[in-house]
């Protein structure tokens, strides 16, 4: 009997299997074989399938029909797979093969038309695995993988195929580039979890930018890459090399001899695809006219001279719409000056956002093709002191057919990172009956299996961003979020609180602490808490600082003062250690420190531990210190991409976040930092990036923010540098008062004031 499941638009198999006088019988059956068919948990979730309510074993003697003229990488699976011994005479009978070859030539209507598309059956006579190309073939063996469970394997019949034709990842992001061992790994896991595509275009590699792009790489570099080539291969992954000249190209031929040079050394190494970014860069570099002209000279020069060559890949300048020029025609050059074959890429509405389909309909009526969408998530390059450990929803589910692509930035944390491409290769395969968090459950099983539950909980409390420039928010610790507002509301507001409510919020503190503990210790997946260790231990201080600031809500209404005098204390020492934490790891020059569980727990906790100290206060006449973690500056800015950056203070140091992309300041706009008090002032560095004299901007100092002087600033190359004197400073402005817009990037804007 069967249970048939039809996740797609294609007809459904059992109008097929009615010339096999099939039917379903019994409700109860069709349960059973549900849940059977939901028990299984294929990745990603097939556009259509059959279960039977019986199983067989894995065959002891077998014989394959096929092996010869099929993908070999597939035939080379399905034999790790079967551990028994292969005839030429006797056994269960496997075909394996693609389209038109003899050995699956009878299954030909079975199998989908649609590239990369397979067919798949398991019965007690026969096993068929049959590709509508060899990549379909490759995808049967993986999804026939993960339906043999201890020895078994369910009576089924699958046709599937995939919903958008690109799916993988571009590891496009800021900061350290993943190691070679990572990227070895991601592309064994892109394999089995049918994604498609690699992109290559580390921000920091400096073979793929500006300035060393015109050079070959050295040659243990192109070693590796060769060798990743060949993993890729390996998985059925286009391995895609991106080029990053825009910053410093001359539209000359001569720059335009040396990428096509450049590529040719890459296709030596074995790559077949292809990507140029013109992304984050400003200058004559960002001519829609000239990346035109240069994109269709390496189509028709390079791409369509080599019948093994891939399409062109390109990411545009304005690769957002809220960075889209409303009067300017650089979308609309590129739609219909570039060849049709060109890909081009896109970000969403704004450089991190959710793809819409209002959004994706505007911009494929402007580059006139489907776009190829780089989806920033779960990226974190601009708030590096978090992890974005949580589910994968919001992007569309119905707009398969408007987009070329779909790949995922992920962090340069790789193996954390698997937790979000799992969900991306499931959502991009088939997004009709993707399942965000049922998804996401099954990414962290997949990734930690011994300690799922405890991941689980981590991640739950790890998935928010907190403030950032680009105002893109994720939910976070939504289980406990009804009762920590419904604490802090009743708490806050007439000192009162529910037993339950406490009671949950003490089990959350005690799952967290056991959940980091069972983490650390964990050595099934070493590469992953290696990443995560720093926000492990922040982790658990945090729950026991939440453990420890509840009682002393309860020694407080006791009425004990020597349990809140000891509670109070453990507060403050555990707050000193979370800043110890906070100074010590993760020490990079963005964001760094190591922030966790910001968006519920924290607030939840700090906002508790001032209002009860205060209280305390108020009832015995002491001073006890209420603060808990605050910024006591504000940056105050109308440039756009600079005022929801967040400050860091670092000892006497007070700084800016620094911007991965282009600053767009218009002329008259101002940066301004606000001191929680006066300071002498040490000195002032700021850098833009740029080696041209900055005479367009203006910088004072104010002790008011109503009389302000003026500081001459020194450059040497792109560095801005002040000496304050110790000249007392609360206001710092720096102003555009140029006429014109300025595009600049901020690496770095620092305030050093003397402190007693």
């Amino acid at each position: 009997m069967y249970n048939h499941i039809n996740h797609g638009n294609e007809p459904s198999l059992l109008l097929l299997m009615k010339n096999k006088k099939i039917s379903l019988l019994g409700a109860g059956l069709l349960c059973a074989a549900a849940l059977f068919a939901q028990d299984m948990s294929l990745q990603p979730s097939p556009q259509e399938f059959i279960t039977r309510d019986s199983n067989i074993s894995l065959p002891a003697i077998y014989q394959i029909d096929g092996e010869k003229e099929a993908n070999p990488h597939a035939v080379k699976v399905l034999k790790d797979l079967l551990a028994g011994k292969q005839s030429t005479r006797e056994g269960l009978r496997i075909y394996i093969g693609e389209k038109g070859d003899k050995s699956v030539r009878k299954y030909s209507r079975l199998i989908p038309d649609h590239d990369e598309g397979y067919y798949l059956s398991v019965n007690e006579k026969e096993i068929v695995l049959a590709g509508a190309d060899e990549r379909g073939t490759y995808y049967a063996l993986q999804t026939f993988a993960q339906l043999i469970k201890d020895g078994r394997l369910p009576e089924v019949e699958i046709k599937d195929y995939p919903s958008v034709r690109r799916r993988g990842v571009v590891e496009g992001f800021y900061g350290t580039p993943w190691s070679h061992r990572a990227r070895l790994s991601q592309l064994e896991f892109y394999g089995k979890n049918k994604m498609n595509t690699y992109i290559y275009g580390p921000k920091d590699d400096p073979y793929h930018s500006a300035p060393n792009w015109r050079l070959p790489y050295p040659e243990k570099e192109a070693t590796q890459l060769q060798e990743l080539v060949t993993v890729a291969n390996e998985n059925e992954v286009d391995f895609v090399w991106a080029i990053h000249p825009g910053q410093d190209i001359k539209w000359n031929p001569e720059d335009r001899n040396l990428l096509l040079s450049k590529f040719e050394k890459m296709y030596q190494l074995g790559v077949r695809s292809f990507a140029v970014f013109f992304d984050d860069i400003s200058g004559e570099g960002t001519n829609p006219q000239k990346q035109a002209e240069l994109l269709n000279y390496i189509d028709e020069h390079f791409v369509q001279t080599k019948p093994d060559v891939n399409p062109l890949i390109m990411c545009p300048t304005e690769y957002n719409k809220s960075w889209s020029n409303p009067n300017g025609n650089y979308l609309t050059t590129l739609g219909e000056q570039l060849n049709p074959s060109i890909q081009i890429m896109w970000t969403g509405d704004r450089v991190v956002s959710d793809i819409t389909r209002d959004g994706i309909t505007w911009i494929n009526e402007r580059i006139k093709r489907p776009a190829y969408i780089w989806w920033n998530f779960p990226v974190s390059d601009y708030v590096r002191d978090h992890l974005l450990l949580g589910p994968v929803y919001g992007n569309d589910t119905t707009i398969a057919n408007a987009m070329s692509g779909f790949v995922t930035n992920p962090m340069e944390h790789a193996e954390a990172s698997k937790i979000a491409i799992y969900s991306v290769a499931s959502y991009a395969w088939n997004p009709a009956k993707y399942d965000a968090m049922q998804t996401w459950k099954d990414a962290i099983h997949a990734i930690l299996p011994d300690a799922a539950e405890e991941l689980e909980c981590f991640a739950t409390h790890n998935a928010d961003l907190g403030v950032n420039g680009h105002k893109y928010r994720r939910e976070e610790s939504q289980d406990i979020q009804p009762v920590a507002e419904r604490f802090l509301k009743s708490y806050i507001n007439n000192g009162s609180y529910d037993k339950e409510d406490i009671e949950a919020l003490q089990k959350t503190f005690e799952q967290m602490k056991e959940s980091a503990d069972i983490l650390l210790a964990n050595k099934e997946n070493k590469p992953l808490i290696t990443e995560i260790t720093p926000w492990l231990h922040q982790f658990k201080l945090l729950a026991e600082t939440g453990e420890a600031v509840l009682k002393m809500v309860e020694s407080r209404e006791s009425g004990s003062h020597s349990d809140f005098i000891r509670k109070y204390k453990h507060v403050k020492a555990l707050q000193q250690l979370m800043f110890d934490v906070d100074q010590t790891y993760n020490q990079n020059p963005y964001q760094p420190g190591v922030k966790t569980a910001t968006k519920v727990i924290k607030p939840l906790i700090d906002q508790t531990f001032a209002t009860v100290t205060k209280r305390y206060n108020q009832k015995n006449g002491t001073q006890l210190d209420a603060t808990a973690d605050y910024m006591p500056h504000r940056l105050i800015s109308n440039v756009e991409q600079i005022k929801n950056l967040p400050l860091q203070v670092k000892a006497n140091r007070i700084l800016i976040s620094p911007a991965n992309e282009v600053v767009k300041w218009a002329a008259g706009n101002s940066v301004e930092i606000e001191l929680d008090n006066a300071y002498p002032g040490e000195s002032i560095q700021i850098n833009f990036g740029k080696d041209i004299p900055c005479t367009w901007g203006h910088l004072e100092i104010s002790t008011d923010g109503k009389e302000w002087k003026s500081i001459n600033l020194k450059q040497k190359e792109s560095r801005l540098t002040a000496d304050l004197q110790n000249t007392p400073v609360k206001f710092i402005r720096f102003t555009n008062v140029s006429a014109e817009e300025q595009q600049v990037y901020l690496r770095q804007f620092v305030l050093t004031i003397v402190k007693g």
